[in-house]
Order: structure tokens, then C-alpha cells, then sequence
């Protein structure tokens, strides 16, 4: 039954990449995969809020210059496109500061959450989110978001390689690439995390939050 339950004083929600430069950029495909991620991720949010659960976002923060991007050498582009060696000028996707890399309103920070911008694919990266986790004794990250087989991926290695406990959210995470999304759900996470759907989890909240309470 434990690993059927989070305690909610050890637990983080971590909202990745939730931004309008992803979600609402005028791509009605885009949007149309979102949408159900966006329900779910809102779903995990008022559970969170509700048990008392630490909340943090890891949003793209990059310079419009690309100031702190450094391109290197590889085959294909994330949509596995050819890559010419010979171009590697590019605009970043969302630029900080602007209204992409601001968190979509249907999950809007609250000013108790922890805003974590960051300038590469894993959350961990250079960022103050472990020491923010482990300044509130957490042990345990529920993750979702997307890119699921970039940004998702890179912050679950992070995350097991410090020891957390992890719950990735199956259908609180997408990826353009649906093929990628459903192996690293099926064989990749389920290795180094719970892999649970958004009302298991909420489920699971709301049975640590009744244990507290009969403790309390």
C-alpha cells in the first residue's frame, strides 16, 4: 500500500514546461495534443494544492540571442530532421521574458510555488531545484510535462541519479513523437519510477494526505 500512497510533506509537483511558446502556439495539432495533458495536469494541481504539496514549474529561460545555448554536432534535429553541420545558427523556441516562456493560465504559478527557469533540457541542470527540494525535505518528485523523450527524460535521469523517489504521469506528459513516448513509458520509467496515470496519482495524494491526517 505504500507505494500506493505520497506523503504529502515529502513531495513535489513539478510542472515541466507547461509554457505558451509550447502549448499555445497557434498549432492547432499542438493544442489538440496538449489539451488532454493540460486537464490532467490540472487534475494533479488542485490535489497538490489541496494536501498541502510543495509546487515548482521548470520553464525554458533562454536568451534571445542565444546567449547561453552552445550548438553541437549531431545527425537530426528533436523531429529527427538532417542537421547540416554547416548551419548551426538557430532561434530558440522560447526566449525569457516574453509571453512564451510565461506558464499558460490554466496552470498558473500561486506565489508560494517555486519557479525554476533553466537553459537546458533537464530541470536539475544549473538550477536551485535540488537545493529547493532538499531545503523542504523532499524525497519524492511527481513529474509532468513535456517534451516526454526530452526535457521529462533528461529530468528523470537527474532525478533517480539523486536518489528520488519518482511518479511520472502517463497521460500528464506528451511528445510529438508518440512512438518515443510509449517506450519510455512501458520500458524506460517504469525501471526508475512509479509510472501512474493522473487520477492514480491523485488517488495516491489523497490516501497520504488521509494517513497524515489520522497520524496528526
Amino acid at each position: 500500500m505504500l507505494n500506493e500512497q505520497l506523503d504529502p510533506r515529502h513531495t513535489c509537483l513539478l510542472l515541466f514546461d507547461m509554457l505558451n511558446g509550447h502549448i499555445k502556439k497557434g498549432d492547432q495539432a499542438t493544442w489538440e495534443r496538449y489539451q488532454p495533458v493540460v486537464e490532467n495536469a490540472r487534475k494533479l494541481l488542485a490535489a497538490a494544492r489541496a494536501a498541502g504539496i510543495m509546487v515548482a514549474y521548470a520553464a525554458a529561460n533562454h536568451r534571445p540571442d542565444n546567449g547561453t545555448t552552445v550548438p553541437t554536432l549531431r545527425d537530426t534535429d528533436n523531429r529527427l530532421r538532417p542537421v547540416d553541420p554547416r548551419s548551426v545558427s538557430f532561434e530558440p523556441l522560447v526566449k525569457g521574458g516574453t509571453w512564451e516562456s510565461q506558464v499558460i493560465e490554466e496552470l498558473a504559478p500561486q506565489p508560494q510555488d517555486y519557479m525554476i527557469p533553466k537553459y537546458r533540457w533537464s530541470a536539475f541542470y544549473k538550477t536551485y531545484l535540488d537545493i529547493a527540494l532538499r531545503a523542504n525535505r523532499i524525497d519524492t518528485l511527481i513529474l509532468c510535462g513535456g517534451s516526454t523523450d526530452v526535457g521529462i527524460a533528461s529530468t528523470a535521469y537527474s532525478a533517480r541519479d539523486r536518489d528520488y523517489n519518482l511518479v511520472v504521469v502517463r497521460d500528464a506528459c506528451t511528445s510529438p513523437e508518440t512512438d518515443n513516448h510509449e517506450q519510455l513509458m512501458n520500458r524506460i520509467f517504469p525501471r526508475m519510477a512509479r509510472v501512474r496515470r493522473a487520477d492514480e496519482v491523485v488517488a495516491m495524494i489523497q490516501r497520504g494526505q488521509a494517513a497524515r491526517a489520522a497520524i496528526d
